[in-house]
């Protein structure tokens, strides 16, 4: 996946170890090569995303797409997704909603602070991994939109 000839940077922020593996291992099993880094609370994925002063100038040369997870031990996802869509810097890179909730006021208030995908994780292993895959088909045909 690349965004106008430069890699896209997948920013993975779930708090469980498991979903984390099999997220993984399912990006990479459609194709996906791009690098993954990978977070398990929301404070040090903003230290990457935005830079630990929060201004976001470090996100104007990279080319970021991010996987969140909205149940953290640290702070909730949708804190997160308001902090990198409140940024000068930050709101254009797309965001992946990956998560257990599935209330329906929960998914629009994600849609209307800007997540561009939401996708409810399946508790059935076989179902969650399908969707991954899914997701990674997405990830090789997406373009992320330069600053």
């Amino acid at each position: 996946m690349k965004a106008a000839a430069k890699e896209v940077t997948i920013v993975m922020v779930e708090d469980d170890e498991g979903h984390a593996r099999l997220i993984e291992k399912n990006v990479r099993r459609a194709g996906v090569s791009n690098e993954i880094i990978p977070f398990v609370n929301g404070n040090a994925a903003l230290d990457y995303i935005l830079g630990s002063d929060r201004s976001g100038l470090v996100a104007q040369d990279r080319h970021l797409l991010i996987l969140l997870d909205l149940n953290l031990p640290d702070m909730s996802g949708i804190d997160i997704l308001e902090k990198v869509k409140s940024n000068a810097h930050a709101k254009r890179l797309p965001v992946v909603i990956l998560t257990t909730t599935d209330d329906e006021r929960e998914i629009q208030r994600c849609y209307d602070l800007g997540a561009n995908v939401y996708i409810t994780k399946p508790v059935d292993y076989d179902s969650f991994a399908h969707a991954i895959r899914q997701l990674g088909l997405f990830f090789s045909v997406m373009q992320v939109p330069g600053q």
